[in-house]
């Protein structure tokens, strides 16, 4: 039984975030995770993560790094920038005869991969 979860967001997509405190904001998909359905967009969700001293920070440090978002709450931007369902089909060769799905945009009909 194939359990995994088919998401309509890839690492790399730009996406715009329709929920939350960072509503309206724009980034690059940097992390997906299937199995939690999560994903983490490129300076979305700031948290501030304490490090104990070392060498590289001898006096500890406040790192900011960006926290895991829901899935349901980024949508895919198409070519014109603006956010747009996902759909699927399958683009088949002629030549050889054998197919393979591509994502296209809702919005413009365009292929994202």
């Amino acid at each position: 039984m194939n359990t995994r979860k088919k998401l309509h967001i890839k690492k790399g997509d730009m996406v715009r975030v329709n929920a939350g405190n960072d509503r309206g904001m724009e980034g690059k998909v940097l992390k997906v995770f299937p199995k939690k359905e999560r994903v983490i967009v490129e300076g979305v969700n700031m948290r501030i993560s304490h490090q104990k001293p070392s060498q590289t920070h001898p006096q500890g440090a406040r790192l900011e790094k960006e926290a895991p978002i829901h899935v349901s709450n980024v949508q895919p931007l198409d070519a014109n920038g603006n956010p747009t369902r996902i759909g699927r089909k399958r683009i088949e060769d002629p030549g050889t005869g054998k197919g393979h799905w591509v994502r296209y945009a809702k919005t413009t009909g365009e292929e994202l991969d």
